[in-house]
């Protein structure tokens, strides 16, 4: 059984606790977890790009001159392609570039994350992350005393705290700040290091538990 190191907010040591094997000591499933990765992102696409064809481009009804005798090249429409005002050949169309995996492939892709940045020592486990107040200042002071200053962190919390958010967001090393029922294998692989409160691990465990899947 995977256990961590439980520190708080001046990185002194409290004590271990003991994390899930089924959520974060599986083995890897770097497949499923690129699946997970290119689906967010793909989810992420408007796919509102448009054209217009030469069909559906206004005007150009008349032949512009008469096809004999201009010494000029034979043309049909102002609104083919090769005119300025033209349509767009092949251009780009609305579409859904969004393509979903199904709720038992996304969990397993999070717990290979998970399992895999444990692996790496890339897990931090604090006892909370208490702040009184929104202060930029005092977030930074705590990812300094943790070592956290200079590489690229996702905390992530057991539930919604404002002033934490407020205090983190707009710390450049801070990719994200977010609720554990919340996160998802892309942003779990985008941080250097996952910073984890100590309910953000319960409340995981008990999100990727197999037993709740099988209920």
């Amino acid at each position: 059984m995977p256990n961590v190191e439980i520190l708080n907010s001046e990185g002194k040591v409290l004590g271990k606790m003991n994390l899930s094997d089924e959520i974060f000591g599986v083995e890897p499933n770097h497949t499923l977890m690129h699946q997970a990765v290119l689906s967010y992102l793909a989810n992420q696409r408007q796919g509102t790009l448009s054209t217009k064809t030469r069909g559906q481009v206004r005007g150009g009804g008349r032949k512009p001159w008469r096809q004999k005798g201009t010494g000029r090249a034979r043309q049909g429409s102002i609104r083919a392609p090769q005119w300025v005002g033209g349509g767009v050949v092949f251009g780009p169309r609305p579409r859904d570039y969004s393509f979903y995996l199904s709720k038992k492939e996304r969990k397993g892709a999070l717990r290979s994350a998970l399992s895999a940045k444990l692996a790496e020592g890339e897990v931090i486990v604090v006892e909370e992350l208490k702040i009184e107040e929104p202060k930029t200042k005092k977030m930074e002071e705590i990812l300094s005393n943790l070592g956290l200053i200079d590489k690229s962190v996702l905390i992530i919390l057991g539930e919604a705290d404002p002033n934490a958010i407020l205090s983190a967001r707009n710390l450049p090393n801070v990719v994200g700040i977010t609720r554990a029922q919340d996160i998802n294998t892309y942003d779990v692989l985008s941080a250097e290091v996952v910073l984890m409160t100590k309910g953000a691990a319960e409340v995981l465990e008990k999100r990727l538990s197999e037993e709740r899947e099988q209920r």
